[in-house]
């Protein structure tokens, strides 16, 4: 509202407290190391204070949400079927809709326009002024994931977490696309989450740092005609923001917003893991 505009946001003046009451509280345990309430709320009292960059998602012009996580493909899919399960307990109905979305493991032709020019703000206005086009690297082809996160998001689960390459305040959030590959392939790189390194280290994994990115999907191929029909069948696209699922139906231009906002905590690098998935 201050901006008048939900694509160009302005800096939150008034810090953010984020109390721990969900499932896995990545962005508690990124800035206080633990998803522990009392933690939290002693850095509020402390005033520890930790700026951190934040992503806006839109498509068609039009502002949809605010993040420091997005998951397409892979992740979407399984949130979408856990979400249709919400009788199961919190963590029945996350081990059957990844159990799921394994067994029915499929890649798609994604395309992604990545832009990793960190440039100032005050400069980038200039050049907005300017009428000057940005550049943007596209890719496309056939992958299982694409993720985009603004913060290192770390987890029980994955301790150095899931995007172990970036940082809290740096202007750029870290791109992991994850491309065709077999399921036991894939799995293995999904349990490497849970060490302390070399979550990356995979021929079918690409990493880039980014400022801006633009992601949709193309025609299937490869897909069996079960899944085509299926698919056709779909008018939205399920995205996992920050653990809620948006269903979209267009390319989404995701920006990241340096320093946007500013939490109670301090930066993190790694949390203990004290969980593990039994169903991979």
């Amino acid at each position: 509202m201050d901006a008048n505009s939900p694509l160009d946001p302005v800096k939150s003046r008034l810090p953010l407290g984020i109390i721990p009451a969900g499932s896995t509280d990545v962005i508690s345990c990124s800035v206080h190391g633990v998803r522990d309430p009392v933690t939290a709320a002693l850095h509020i009292v402390l005033g520890h204070l930790q700026q951190v960059d934040m992503c806006s998602f839109s498509t068609l012009g039009q502002s949809v949400h605010f993040g420091f996580s997005a998951m397409f493909g892979f992740g979407g899919r399984s949130l979408a079927l856990a979400e249709k399960k919400r009788w199961m307990s919190s963590s029945r109905r996350r081990e059957y809709a990844l159990i799921k979305t394994l067994a029915r493991l499929r890649c798609k032709t994604f395309f992604y326009k990545l832009n990793n020019n960190n440039i100032d703000p005050i400069l980038q206005s200039l050049i907005d002024a300017e009428g000057i086009e940005e550049t943007w690297t596209t890719k496309q082809g056939l992958y299982l994931s694409i993720s985009i996160m603004s913060i290192p998001c770390l987890s029980p689960h994955a301790p150095r977490g899931l995007a172990p390459n970036t940082r809290y305040a740096n202007g750029s959030a870290s791109l992991i696309a994850v491309g065709n590959t077999t399921r036991s392939e894939f799995i293995k790189h999904l349990k490497r989450y849970n060490s302390s390194s070399g979550q990356l280290n995979f021929s079918f994994v690409e990493a880039h740092d980014v400022s801006a990115v633009r992601v949709g999907p193309l025609s299937q191929v490869g897909c069996s005609k079960e899944e085509s029909e299926e698919e056709e069948e779909e008018a939205f696209f399920p995205w996992n923001i920050d653990g809620e699922l948006v269903e979209i139906a267009n390319e989404v231009l995701i920006k990241v917003h340096p320093r946007l906002i500013t939490l109670y905590g301090e930066e993190v690098d790694e949390v203990e893991s004290t969980a593990s998935c039994s169903c991979i």
